[in-house]
C-alpha cells in the first residue's frame, strides 16, 4: 500500500513521486540517511542527505497530523458530535493549527462566561442579536431573559451574558483564527522593555530595554535573546498588530447591521478580541516565532558541529598533551600514536624561576624519551602562558605546537565513557588525553562528548531541545559516515554512530575484537553477536579494515558491489588489488557496460572514484597554526592590531574567533567582508584561519570588536561601559569556554619524576 503522504511531499519538495516513494519505502525498510544517500543513488535519484532527511521529517509530521486527526474524530464520535460536515472539514485541514482551529468549539473546557450565559437561559437572545443586527428592538428583547431566579436581575445582565455567548462564537470560528493569525504575523510588532528596577542588575540586555521591530523581520538570535533575557527576570515582551486593524478584520467578518443590535455584536467583537483572540493570538505568535528562532539556531549549531567534527585530523603522531594551569601547574600526558596513555605528569610551567626551570628539564626529558613529534596544548586559563613556555624551549621544528580547543574536555573528563577507559586515572588525566586525542583525530574524540557541550552554538540552550538532539544526532551520523571509521581501533562511542549500528552492538563489536583479535574482512562482522544481515547491510560500507584479506575492505566500495569489481578486474586482464593502484588498468574500463537495473553510473562513479583512493579521508590536510607571540590577553590589545586568529563560532549575526586572548572576539556581519554578506556561513565556518584587525576593546564588559575588512573603521578603545557597534548582537550565545578545573597535587618533586621516567 503506497505511502498516503507520497504526493503532498513530491508537491511540497518540488521532486518527482517516485523519488519520494522509494525514499519512504527505503527508510521503511530500516534504511539510514547516509546508507541511502550513499549507496542507494538510482532508486531516489540521486537525492542527497538533506533531502532524505526532509522527506523522512515529513512523513513524520504528516503521520503526527494523521493521528491527531483520528484522535478528534474519535473524540467528536464518543460525544455524538461528529457529523459528515464536520468530519470532511477534519479531514481536509492541511496544519495542526487549522486541525485544532476546527475542533476548538468542541473541546471540552473549563467552565467559561459564556458557558454561564448559556445556564442561564441567554442563548436564545445571543442568537436574535447576532442574526438580525439591523434590529432595533434590543432592549425589549433583552427584558424577556430578565430572571432574578437565574441571576439576570436586569436587561444589562442579559445583553453582558448574550455577548459573552457571542464573544465566544467568533473566538472559536475557524477563519478568523486563521486571518488574525496571519495578521499578527505578516503586521505585528515586538517590543521589549525592560522589567521595571532590574536595569542596572540586567544591563547585559540593556539593548532590549527599548527595542521595537516587526516580528517578521526579527533574526533569531534576537528573539532567543528577549526570551532569556525574560526567563532571567530582566525583560517583557509582547507581540501584537495594531488593535484597530485586528477589531476592523474581525468586523468586517461579523459585523453586518447598523441597529442597536448591531451596536451590541460590535461590543462583542471588541470583547472577543481583548479577551479571548488577543491573549490567544499572541501565544500562538510568540510560539511560531520561537519555533522558527529555534530552527534556525539549531542549523547553525549543526552547521558549526560538522565543522568542528570534520576538522583537518593530524593524524597518528606521538602526542605529548598538557591540560594547562597556574595554581595546581599542568597536567601532562603523554600518548602514542594510536592515542593509548603511556605516562602522565604535572608540569609547573607557569610557576616560579625555579618550578619553570625545573619543568623545562622535565619536558624535554618527557619529550626526548618517548620521541614526542607533537604538542598539544588546552586553549583554556593559562592556555598561552603554557604555549610560550614549550615554545622557549626552542625544540626541534619538527615538533608541532599546536592550541587545541578544549572546550566540553572537562565533561568529558567526568563522563562514564571516561571512567569507564581510564578508571584509574583522575579528571585531570581524562581531560588532557582528551585534548591530544582531540589533536590527532577531532571527530573520535568529539563524538564521546555530548555535542551541547562543544561549544559551538547559539542559544543552544534555550532551543528546542528535542529537535536540537535530533538534529546534531543527523549531523554527528552525517560525519562520522562521511569520513569512514577504522573498525579496529574506533571506540564504541564513535562505532555507535556508524549507520546501522547503535550503543548495544557497537558495543559487541569491541567485544569480539577484544576476545578475538582484530577483525581481517568485513565478513567477519557477521559473527559479532546481533549485527544481523540489516545491520550488516547498512553499516559494511562505512567501516575500513586496514591491510584487510580483500583489498576492497578498506574502501568505500560496499560488499554487494565486490562481485562487480571482480567482474571489471578480470574483463581488463588484472587483479582488483591492480584497479586500486594502476590508473591505467582503471581506464580501460567502460563503465556503460555495466550498467544495469540494479547498478546506474551513479553508483559505478563513485565505485571508480574508490578504486583511485581506497579508504581516503574526505577532511582538509591539517595546518599548523600559531597566536602571535606576546598577545596573551585583552589588555595586550591596541586599536589597529592585526592579529591571527580561529573562527571558534558562527552565528546569525557574526563569527567569533579566538586571538589566543582566552576571550573571543566578535567580527560581526557587517565587519566579514568589504562587501554585503547575508549568511556568515557564506564567509567562514568554524575553524577557518583568518587575519582580523582590532577594532574595540570593551574591559569592562568583556567585548572584542573585531574586522576582516582590508580597511576598517577603528573605534576609540573603551574602559567603561558601554554599547557595541551592533545593537543585535546581545549576550554572547552559547556562554563562555567552561574554566578547566584542576585537582591540586604538589607533592611531585625531581626524584619521582625520573623513578618514574625509568619504569
Amino acid at each position: 500500500m503506497q505511502n498516503p503522504f507520497i504526493d503532498q511531499i513530491a508537491e511540497e519538495l518540488s521532486l518527482k513521486a517516485t523519488q519520494v516513494t522509494a525514499t519512504a519505502t527505503l527508510i521503511s525498510e530500516g534504511g539510514t540517511v547516509p546508507f541511502i544517500a550513499r549507496y542507494r543513488k538510482e532508486q531516489t535519484g540521486e537525492l542527497d542527505e538533506v533531502q532524505i532527511t526532509t522527506i523522512r521529517d515529513r512523513l513524520q509530521q504528516l503521520a503526527d497530523l494523521a493521528a491527531r486527526r483520528e484522535s478528534i474524530k474519535k473524540s467528536l464520535q464518543e460525544r455524538n458530535l461528529l457529523n459528515s460536515e464536520l468530519e470532511g472539514k477534519i479531514d481536509g485541514a492541511q496544519s495542526m493549527s487549522k486541525l485544532e482551529d476546527i475542533y476548538l468549539p468542541f473541546r471540552p473546557k473549563r467552565r467559561t462566561k459564556a458557558m454561564i450565559a448559556r445556564e442561564r437561559g441567554l442563548e436564545p437572545l445571543a442568537i436574535h442579536l447576532f442574526k438580525n443586527q439591523d434590529a432595533s428592538d434590543t432592549a425589549e428583547q433583552a427584558l424577556q431573559y430578565v430572571d432574578e431566579a437565574k441571576e439576570v436581575p436586569d436587561s444589562n445582565a442579559a445583553l453582558e451574558g448574550a455577548r459573552h455567548i457571542i464573544s465566544e462564537w467568533i473566538s472559536d470560528d475557524a477563519d478568523i483564527r486563521e486571518t488574525l493569525r496571519k495578521l499578527f504575523w505578516e503586521q505585528g510588532t515586538l517590543v521589549s522593555e525592560a522589567f521595571p528596577g532590574k536595569e542596572t542588575e540586567g544591563a547585559k540586555y540593556s539593548d532590549y530595554f527599548e527595542w521595537k521591530e516587526p516580528i517578521k523581520n526579527a533574526p533569531s538570535h534576537r528573539i532567543l535573546a528577549i526570551r532569556r533575557g525574560e526567563k532571567e527576570g530582566f525583560l517583557f515582551h509582547r507581540i501584537l498588530p495594531e488593535e484597530e486593524s485586528a477589531i476592523a478584520l474581525i468586523e468586517k467578518q461579523f459585523l453586518n447591521g447598523r441597529g442597536s443590535a448591531a451596536n451590541e455584536v460590535k461590543l462583542a467583537i471588541a470583547d472577543a478580541y481583548k479577551r479571548l483572540l488577543c491573549p490567544s493570538m499572541e501565544t500562538e505568535v510568540r510560539l511560531q516565532a520561537k519555533k522558527k528562532a529555534d530552527t534556525a539556531a539549531i542549523q547553525v549549531f549543526a552547521d558549526n558541529a560538522r565543522e568542528l567534527l570534520l576538522a583537518s585530523p593530524l593524524g597518528q603522531k606521538r602526542t605529548m598533551a598538557v591540560d594547562p594551569g597556574f595554581r595546581t601547574g599542568c597536567k601532562t600526558v603523554i600518548l602514542d600514536a594510536q592515542g593509548k596513555l603511556l605516562f602522565n605528569h604535572v608540569l609547573f610551567c607557569t610557576g616560579g624561576a625555579g618550578q619553570v626551570e625545573r619543568a623545562a628539564v622535565e619536558a624535554k626529558a618527557l619529550i626526548e624519551r618517548y620521541d614526542i613529534e607533537a604538542i598539544a596544548i588546552g586553549n583554556g586559563t593559562a592556555g598561552r602562558e603554557t604555549e610560550a613556555f614549550f615554545r622557549g624551549l626552542k625544540l626541534s621544528a619538527k615538533i608541532m605546537i599546536v592550541s587545541v580547543n578544549e572546550s566540553g574536555a572537562s565533561i568529558y573528563s567526568a563522563s562514564e565513557a571516561a571512567r569507564e577507559e581510564f578508571p584509574n586515572e583522575d579528571l585531570t588525566v581524562r581531560g588532557a588525553v582528551s585534548i591530544g586525542r582531540r589533536l590527532m583525530d577531532p571527530l573520535a574524540e568529539l563524538v564521546k562528548i555530548d555535542p551541547k557541550s562543544i561549544g559551538v552554538g547559539q542559544y543552544q540552550h534555550d532551543v528546542d531541545q528535542y529537535a536540537l538532539k535530533r538534529t546534531l544526532d543527523d549531523t554527528v551520523v552525517s560525519s562520522v559516515n562521511k569520513v569512514g571509521v577504522e573498525v579496529n581501533t574506533a571506540s564504541k562511542q564513535l562505532l555507535s554512530y556508524v549507520s546501522g549500528l547503535n550503543d548495544s552492538i557497537a558495543a559487541n563489536i569491541v567485544a569480539h575484537r577484544q576476545e578475538n583479535g582484530p577483525f581481517t574482512s568485513r565478513k567477519e562482522l557477521t559473527e559479532v553477536s546481533r549485527l544481523g544481515p540489516k545491520a550488516f547491510e547498512q553499516c559494511a560500507g562505512f567501516l575500513r579494515i586496514r591491510d584487510a584479506k580483500h583489498p576492497l575492505d578498506q574502501s568505500g566500495v560496499h560488499p554487494e558491489r565486490y562481485s562487480l569489481v571482480e567482474e571489471m578486474a578480470a574483463t581488463v586482464g588484472c587483479k582488483v588489488e591492480d584497479l586500486t593502484k594502476d590508473s591505467a588498468a582503471r581506464s580501460k574500463i567502460n563503465l556503460e557496460d555495466y550498467v544495469s537495473d540494479e547498478v546506474g553510473l551513479p553508483t559505478l562513479r563513485d565505485i571508480m572514484d574508490e578504486l583511485a583512493k581506497p579508504g581516503r579521508d574526505p577532511r582538509k590536510q591539517f595546518e599548523a597554526f600559531a597566536f602571535a607571540e606576546g598577545v596573551d590577553k585583552p589588555n595586550d590589545l591596541t586599536l589597529g592590531m592585526k592579529l591571527p586568529g580561529i573562527v571558534t563560532n558562527v552565528t546569525a549575526f557574526g563569527a567569533f574567533v579566538d586571538i589566543g586572548v582566552h576571550q573571543d572576539g566578535l567580527v560581526h556581519i557587517s565587519q566579514l567582508a568589504d562587501k554585503f554578506v547575508d549568511d556568515p556561513n557564506k564567509v567562514v565556518k568554524v575553524g577557518d584561519k583568518v587575519q582580523v584587525t582590532v577594532t574595540e576593546v570593551d574591559l569592562q564588559r568583556n567585548r572584542i570588536a573585531l574586522s576582516m575588512k582590508k580597511q576598517p573603521e577603528v573605534g576609540g578603545k573603551k574602559e567603561r561601559t558601554g554599547t557595541p557597534k551592533s545593537r543585535s548582537n546581545g549576550p554572547r550565545p552559547g556562554g563562555n569556554r567552561e574554566p578547566q578545573k584542576h585537582q591540586r597535587n604538589d607533592d611531585f618533586g625531581s626524584n619521582w619524576f625520573d623513578a618514574a621516567l625509568k619504569k
